[in-house]
């Protein structure tokens, strides 16, 4: 099978899951106990990864540090991401994937715990080279994490949609019960103790992951059939479908990343105080839980590359709503809008990632894409950061007309592509 994947390159080689109302096929449907422990655990996991850089934050700010320090170890924590690649080949290689996962938590845990406990009482390089090591684990701890989802829920195509529904909703837990949890420690008791907290769910995940229903690999033995990082990027872009899903969730990530930068200049044009920008923020993050939720009751159906050509489209239509928004309570809805399509966009992604990726470099396929989105959320806030100064909604204009340009190439691609690009019967 490693063999097929490496020849033929030009193609999209898996057939996706069996259409059909899905089941507890395969040895992680067992009753659906497999999906609630990778939602105990993905949950766990994820929110470690998305409260510690507001931890390290607070911990530098809190006890006087300057707000450089506090932004360079932030970095350290979060820049590693971007090497998620070329640590992810061990997924693909091992017998026993969940024993990498788990070991990507337990290191998590203990530079994390070590780069918190060493700031202050040590040189900050030391503090940093830690966080760092602990931001390396990080790719692990999410695209990681999803690559080992289709396996555990079976071939049921609607099972798969719906469980990503899930997966799309611990990456909004993540996002959201991690750095409010740090914010209540670190103000209850300080934000050492919150980034301990982060570093003993960190460790309670690698349990939760071990106690994954075990998946054989898909090498069957072959390690040297894995292909090697550089490869599968390579293999990304020769593969249309595979091209197509990371320049449209690059696009709509650096659309996005624009929407918490821009909440705050838009409360002055809609006169209301510089604190509802909070209200805004929010109201997104509900809206992409609410998103989340309304997957996983309602599974996607249909072609992964067409739902994410028209879920782009969404997106496109919340942040231009937002943009000619004339009042302070329709803008709150358009943030909200926008972060229920963007849920539903991401979960299109997630589909596209586990129908179109060749099974012997799905993990990797996995966390390039996750990397590649991270890279392109950070150039997105920063553009923002800078547009903002000339006109307020200009990163929102910007990011609309991205991702219809996306939108377009992708279709023009698709409909180019004919059947050189068809799935493998």
């Amino acid at each position: 099978m490693g063999e097929h994947h490496i020849a033929s390159t030009s193609k999209v080689w898996d057939a996706p899951p069996p259409s059909g109302k899905g089941g507890e096929g395969g040895e992680g449907g067992k009753g659906g106990t497999g999906l609630a422990r990778y939602v105990v655990a993905a949950a766990l996991a994820r929110t470690a990864d998305g409260g510690a850089v507001v931890a390290v934050v607070l911990l530098v700010t809190s006890s006087g540090g300057s707000g450089t320090l506090a932004g360079v170890l932030g970095a350290c924590i979060t820049a590693p991401h971007l090497l998620g690649p070329f640590v992810a080949r061990p997924l693909d290689t091992a017998r026993d994937g969940r024993k990498v996962i788990a070991t990507a938590c337990l290191l998590y845990a203990i530079a994390l715990t070590g780069g918190v406990l060493t700031y202050g009482h040590a040189p900050a390089a030391v503090t940093g080279l830690l966080l760092a090591a602990a931001g390396t684990c990080g790719p692990l701890l999410t695209g990681g994490i999803s690559s080992r989802l289709p396996a555990i829920v079976g071939p049921g195509l609607r099972t798969q949609r719906r469980a990503q529904g899930w997966d799309v909703a611990t990456y909004g837990i993540g996002g959201t019960v991690g750095p409010s949890l740090v914010a209540g420690l670190s103000g209850w008791v300080s934000p050492t103790a919150a980034a301990l907290a982060l570093a003993v769910g960190a460790v309670t995940a690698a349990g939760g992951v071990l106690l994954l229903p075990f998946t054989a690999p898909s090498h069957g033995g072959d390690r040297t059939a894995i292909l090697k990082p550089g490869a599968t990027l390579a293999l990304i872009v020769r593969s249309g479908p595979l091209r197509r899903t990371v320049y449209l969730t690059m696009i709509v990530a650096l659309s996005v990343a624009a929407l918490p930068i821009t909440a705050v200049h838009l409360t002055k044009i809609l006169g209301t105080e510089p604190a509802t920008a909070a209200v805004l923020t929010a109201a997104y993050g509900l809206g992409n839980l609410t998103g989340s939720i309304a997957v996983m009751v309602f599974p996607l159906t249909g072609d992964p590359g067409r739902l994410m050509r028209h879920l782009a489209l969404g997106v496109v239509a919340g942040l231009l709503t937002v943009t000619a928004s004339p009042a302070f309570a329709v803008t709150a809805s358009a943030y909200a809008l926008t972060g229920i399509l963007n849920a539903f966009f991401f979960a299109s992604t997630l589909a596209a990632r586990t129908e179109y990726a060749p099974s012997g470099a799905r993990g990797q396929v996995f966390i390039w894409v996750a990397a590649l989105k991270i890279t392109s959320g950070s150039a997105g806030t920063a553009l923002a950061g800078s547009l903002t100064g000339v006109t307020v909604q200009l990163p929102l204009v910007v990011g609309l007309l991205a991702v219809s340009a996306a939108v377009v190439a992708a279709t023009v691609e698709t409909r180019l592509g004919g059947a050189d690009e068809k799935r493998l019967p």
